[in-house]
């Protein structure tokens, strides 16, 4: 087998925010249990999902304001009641993100008020303070001056505060104690949830797979504590920014907005900041995506006041000698690479010196090229094949769309009539050869592009869409998914 991964295993695709419950997002709580449960009875054994980190107001999992932070929408109110922090009957169904921070404060508030009726769980807060204090102290003075600042972004704060005056700052951690030590209380019991789900994960025999974009948001923890790191001006505004060039896809390119980093500075300090970065989100997941992996290669520089991707140029990135880091510090990497997109013969060597998986599409796989290497034909071990991803269509809302020539080519060569979709793409991800095949559980729900989680290149509409009653809805999907990984040798034994 290969290493980074012990057997033939297959994945469902779903984000927490999906899972339901009575918040406006999903909790790492009953529901991702049960969900986890499910999983494991019907053959699947791995569960991955999309970064996992604090969103901006636009609710992007891959704009988050730091790498390092889990998002506390995620955070089980009922947990926190169990543990005689809350009182339960201020859970109701239909409550929001802020209902849901209100009550998070209550229960820091009762917390830190009798702390000697739970001596050891603070101990444990204390000690994920020390273990944590390289990235934490930076982050809760990042939300907490973000907030009075209005939300605005950091280089848009009063100069001292932006540039990090460390007189200012002592001034302000000591005006606003209380604000820190809620964005801290709130870190804790993420992570004491997230591990307690992890390690029930483990007792279900399913893997955690996890998410990294590789570049991280301007407005972010990340950049305003490391600004050297990047490529920034004096003010805090970005020199150049990543994006990709004009393609098949789009004549413009596209224009994310993310700061690029300074590799030269970054080797220098032997790539601590990404080594920490990769090792805290190991410390959470089994198998980790490295988002746009093409990056580690080359990049694509677009002058910060482009407003598209034409205007660019390629630079080489140390990806070599970064993932040569890793290892050394990290030992396994059970990492896949994000490899879709323009992918040149330097990415694929990258990638294979260092034993790492690509993904493998089957939704592009109908071209009319017999060569296309999406076909599952074509497809080798060491690689994830997916009927598609969070930013492609929903199985059945791509197929419904198909011109008539495409269409006719995905029937003959799945050997299947029009109203069998999506389970003969499913099944085709099932058999591939590659040792792990992902399916959305949209496509297990046999749903069209109205449960479309994500559309590249629009900002509404995206990141929204929830899963219904778990047992009940789907009992009928995961019994003939069930099936499909008996069959095909993706149940483990």
């Amino acid at each position: 087998m290969s290493d980074w991964i012990d057997a033939r295993r297959s994945a469902v695709l779903l984000h927490l925010t999906s899972l339901p419950g009575p918040g406006a997002s999903g909790w790492l709580g009953h529901a991702a249990r049960l969900f986890i449960r499910r999983m494991s009875e019907a053959g699947f054994s791995v569960w991955q999902f999309l970064p996992i980190g604090p969103t901006h107001e636009h609710g992007s999992p891959y704009e988050s304001l730091s790498s390092f932070a889990g998002n506390p929408q995620y955070i089980d109110l009922f947990e926190l009641a169990r543990m005689g922090l809350l009182d339960e009957s201020t859970i109701r169904p239909g409550m929001g993100h802020e209902e849901h921070h209100r009550c998070i404060i209550r229960a820091a508030a009762t917390f830190f008020s009798k702390k000697a009726s739970h001596p050891e769980l603070f101990q444990s807060y204390e000690t994920f303070l020390e273990n944590h204090r390289d990235w934490l102290d930076d982050f809760a003075l990042f939300t907490a001056i973000r907030a009075c600042q209005r939300h605005k972004p950091w280089w848009q704060w009063p100069a001292t505060l932006r540039k990090r005056d460390q007189k200012d700052l002592r001034r302000f951690a000591r005006d606003h104690e209380e604000d820190l030590r809620l964005v801290c209380f709130e870190q804790f019991v993420f992570e004491h949830q997230w591990q307690k789900l992890k390690h029930y994960a483990a007792e279900q025999r399913v893997l955690l797979f996890g998410d990294l974009p590789i570049y991280v948001a301007h407005d972010s923890a990340d950049v305003w504590a490391n600004p050297e790191l990047f490529t920034l001006k004096d003010d805090g505004q970005c020199e150049h920014v990543a994006g990709v060039p004009p393609d098949y896809f789009s004549k413009t390119g596209q224009r994310w907005g993310n700061p690029l980093y300074r590799w030269d500075r970054l080797e220098r300090q032997d790539f601590d900041w990404w080594i920490r970065r990769i090792a805290h989100q190991m410390a959470r997941m089994d198998l980790l995506r490295i988002d746009h992996f093409r990056g580690l290669a080359a990049y694509w520089a677009i002058p910060a006041e482009r407003q598209d991707g034409v205007e660019g140029t390629w630079h080489k990135a140390p990806g070599d000698r970064l993932l040569a880091a890793l290892q050394k510090r990290l030992g396994r990497l059970p990492l896949i690479a994000e490899d879709l997109g323009l992918i040149t013969k330097d990415v694929i060597a990258l990638r294979k010196k260092y034993g790492l998986p690509g993904m493998k599409i089957l939704q592009f796989a109908f071209d009319g090229n017999p060569e296309n290497p999406y076909l599952p034909e074509h497809h080798e071990p060491d690689a994830v094949a997916y009927t598609g991803t969070h930013d492609n269509d929903t199985t059945l809302g791509w197929f419904r769309k198909l011109d008539e020539d495409t269409r006719q080519r995905v029937l003959k060569h799945l050997h299947c009539k029009d109203e069998e979709m999506p389970w003969p793409l499913i099944e085709a991800a099932l058999s591939s050869p590659a040792l792990l095949s992902v399916i959305p559980m949209q496509d297990l729900l046999e749903l069209g592009s109205e449960a479309r989680f994500n559309t590249p290149g629009t900002l509404h509409g995206n990141w929204t869409w929830r899963l219904g009653n778990i047992p009940e809805a789907s009992a009928a999907c995961w019994l003939r998914a069930a099936e499909l990984n008996r069959r095909h040798g993706r149940q483990l034994s």
